[in-house]
């Protein structure tokens, strides 16, 4: 999960691989949250675009703003999400998602699993998200000065 203004990784979690696994883990990054009073939006990919993401995310108050995956389907999402510009704008900064797995990829040797076991690799993907940001800190604040 990444915040929009800068870029910097706020959660992340690593999971077996099944067909559902990034948006149940999705949906637990999400509950990890501090409550808000205030309605919050999260964007993602088409891949986000079921029924159930979209219905978890209305139970714990946010709105999905995810790309509408119309392949031989009705998408989970309605017009009234997709009309707004926050829609838009959403779906143009959320790929800067990527960014940091294609540093984790060619910078940080994470092309493949190093440990064997969930939690070896949960940690060391953590510490890996934590090496981002502080390089990410460092950037932002080159900018600042």
């Amino acid at each position: 999960m990444m915040e929009h203004r800068n870029a910097l990784i706020v959660d992340m979690e690593l999971t077996q691989a099944t067909g559902r696994a990034e948006r149940e883990a999705g949906l637990l990054l999400l509950r990890r949250l501090p409550a808000s009073a205030r309605r919050r939006t999260v964007a993602g990919d088409k891949g986000y675009d079921t029924r159930e993401f979209v219905a978890g995310c209305g139970v714990i108050r946010f709105t999905p703003y995810v790309a509408p995956n119309t392949a031989n389907r009705r998408s989970a999402i309605d017009g009234r999400t997709t009309r707004h510009a926050g829609h838009l704008m959403s779906q143009c900064i959320r790929k800067r998602i990527e960014e940091p797995f294609g540093w984790r990829k060619t910078i940080a040797g994470g092309r493949e699993l190093r440990y064997i076991g969930l939690r070896r690799n949960r940690a060391w993907f953590l510490v890996g998200g934590a090496v981002y940001n502080v390089i990410r800190l460092a950037a932002l604040d080159a900018q600042l000065t």
